[in-house]
């Protein structure tokens, strides 16, 4: 706002001589009011200044208050990227992917990361493929195999992730299986390491829709199977993306771990279903070049609880 500045002068003499007069008892020497003139002596001339009459005082305009411009509702994208931008800084790089099933929102940050080696959440495509082949021929799978499935995905054994890899055909069989599931951006790891298959978060979204989502390929007791494994994660490896639900909530998850030999890092993955506010929520967060697996587990948990409630609240509003 500007500033608004008092001129300020000096009082001419014809105002000084009535003022005097006044004190003495006698008539003002002013002309009459209806001139509207005064006289200022100077030497060697006179001056008449003539004031302005009540008709040409302008009258303010009322001031009028600018309407206050509607607030504009932030989208699921920036709600998410504001809430994760207060992370602060972190090590290595990570990239998370949501959706909440209930409204359809979605978003997703560090889509320009690269591609990420899964580590055991693989496990859960594996499955998936496995699953998907026993639908194709019309049959079930074996108790052997549902025993192998639990341990594989329950406790994460990899002699077990081992056996079903080579029952679905290794990368060959995966690749396939995604492609059914519309994972675009993965690819499976070669050679039997199968925990270096390559992912981006929002190819693990579409993986958790194919298993708790409606619209699927997968039946739907293949599905109740996957998601019921995920839900009886064995205590020590339900961490992760658990973080952002309620303390009372069902956690349904599938974590991945893998120090790199060739730098000493850590990859720490999360992929799940969040109950938050009376929505389910899908979760992928993918991480690399951690320092430390606490590292790493402690930047997914934090970025999982940052952005499922920026998700489910901005829907709200």
């Amino acid at each position: 706002m500007a500033a608004l500045t008092a001129a300020s002068g000096t009082v001419p003499s014809g105002r000084a001589a009535a003022a005097e007069t006044r004190a003495k008892g006698g008539q003002s020497a002013r002309p009459p009011a209806s001139a509207r003139t005064e006289r200022t002596e100077r030497p060697g001339r006179t001056e008449r200044l003539e004031r302005p009459g009540p008709s040409a005082t302008a009258t303010p305009s009322p001031s009028r208050t600018p309407s206050p411009s509607p607030s504009r509702t932030p989208s699921a994208e920036e709600a998410v990227r504001d809430a994760l931008a207060g992370l602060g800084g972190h090590a290595g790089r990570y990239a998370i992917a949501v959706r909440d099933l209930e409204t359809g929102a979605s978003a997703g940050r560090g889509a320009g990361t690269g591609t990420y080696d899964t580590a055991s959440i693989v496990k859960v495509d594996i499955l998936a493929a496995l699953l998907l082949q026993h639908q194709a021929r019309g049959t079930e799978p074996t108790r052997g195999q549902r025993e192998l499935a639990a341990d594989m995905i329950r406790s994460s054994d990899n002699d077990a992730t081992d056996v079903l890899w080579r029952a679905i055909g290794g990368a060959a069989g995966l690749d396939a299986a995604n492609k059914t599931l519309g994972l675009s951006g993965t690819s499976a790891g070669q050679a039997g390491r199968w925990g270096l298959t390559q992912t981006v978060p929002a190819d693990q979204v579409r993986l958790l829709r194919a298993v708790f989502g409606e619209d699927s390929p997968l039946s739907a007791e293949s599905r109740a199977f996957i998601g019921g494994l995920m839900g009886r994660i064995v205590p020590g490896q339900d961490w992760g993306v658990p973080a952002a639900a309620a303390p009372e909530a069902p956690r349904v998850v599938k974590n991945g771990w893998l120090r790199r030999s060739t730098t000493e890092l850590w990859d720490i993955n999360s992929i799940g279903l969040v109950a938050y506010d009376g929505h389910l929520v899908l979760v992928a967060v993918l991480s690399a070049d951690q320092p430390t697996r606490e590292a790493g587990i402690a930047l997914v948990e934090r970025a999982a609880a940052a952005a499922v409630p920026a998700l489910v609240d901005n829907a709200s509003h």
